[in-house]
């Protein structure tokens, strides 16, 4: 509808409230797929005509402007599916465990939807160990989150058949290449014996966990590593032996709480390596939140971010 006046506007709608008392208002349906989807409302300051060509262009811009507006509400649903399905997946809490605390964080991106590929996960194994599990699918979205959720199920499931842990990493590869979903993963597994601290971990593509000693000293630790997960059905995963000692914190995180646009990689690594080694060992929420806190702040985070801080409290010396 087009009104080049109040006067008209009036004149059609007798008693409708106006807003002006002069002027010329253009009245545009927004139509999408066939369906109404709002009404956009064009107020001029001074009577006009619209000719033949202006209504032409209006109603084109009416039908872009409710594409976009439908397009917008799907991103917004999609989004917030996302994150219920992302919020759904990961351990509401953590298990508690003698002689070995853990905390674990995450953030979702902050840029467009950017949310669901990363994960996090302390699994006691029924034996005395505890598996420390962290990972992120390429990608982001429903289809991220939902492919996430199948391979943090995998991960448990592997550990708790008291699979060893290159058998956890080679099972959760071959079921992510069997599923077929056109994406792949980075994982690192760390399994923890609390009573001696000794550890044995695999690493497919994931970046290098950190290890803060009890004397303060932090070490950008050398896992031998494979290939990331759903590429390669012969690979392999080699495991790495360390011992963790009373007092010390291992740190495993996603790469999104290193990587930034315009930055090497191995710059943010440095940037984490000397925050943790600046942090006070306890208590290790506090650790966990001083480490993440810059990307909290942040309101351009483009991936989301996942970390799992892991304490020897004691039972080795």
């Amino acid at each position: 509808l087009f009104f080049e006046s109040m006067e008209h506007l009036a004149a059609a709608y007798p008693g409708i409230p106006l807003d002006a008392d002069v002027g010329a208002r253009a009245f545009l349906p927004l139509i999408a797929s066939g369906r109404p989807v709002g009404s956009c409302i064009l107020g001029f300051d001074s009577p006009r005509g619209f000719s033949p060509e202006e209504r032409t262009v209006l109603t084109a811009l009416a039908g872009l402007i409710a594409q976009a507006l439908a397009r917008a509400r799907r991103y917004d649903s999609e989004a917030a599916l996302a994150r219920g399905l992302q919020s759904a997946l990961l351990p509401h809490r953590l298990p508690v465990v003698e002689n070995v605390d853990t905390v674990g964080r995450y953030l979702p991106g902050t840029l467009g939807m950017d949310v669901g590929g990363d994960w996090y996960d302390v699994i006691e194994t029924g034996r005395g160990l505890l598996a420390l599990v962290i990972g992120d699918v390429q990608g982001h979205g429903v289809a991220a989150a939902a492919t996430m959720g199948q391979l943090r199920s995998a991960v448990r499931a592997f550990a708790l058949s008291g699979s060893t842990p290159e058998q956890v990493m080679r099972g959760t590869n071959q079921l992510l290449i069997d599923l077929d979903p056109g994406q792949f993963a980075s994982c690192c597994y760390v399994l923890l014996d609390p009573a001696s601290g000794s550890v044995r971990a695999v690493r497919a593509g994931h970046p290098q966990p950190l290890l803060r000693h009890c004397d303060g000293r932090t070490e950008v630790l050398d896992l031998a590593g494979g290939v990331v997960l759903g590429i390669d059905p012969d690979a392999s995963y080699p495991v790495t032996q360390l011992r963790l000692e009373t007092g010390s914190v291992l740190a495993l995180y996603t790469d999104g709480l290193v990587e930034m646009p315009g930055m090497d990689i191995d710059v943010g690594v440095e940037q984490l390596r000397t925050a943790l080694a600046a942090a006070l060992p306890s208590p290790l929420t506090e650790t966990a939140d001083r480490l993440i806190s810059e990307a909290v702040s942040s309101v351009d985070r483009p991936d989301d971010i996942a970390l799992l801080l892991a304490s020897c409290t004691g039972g080795n010396p």
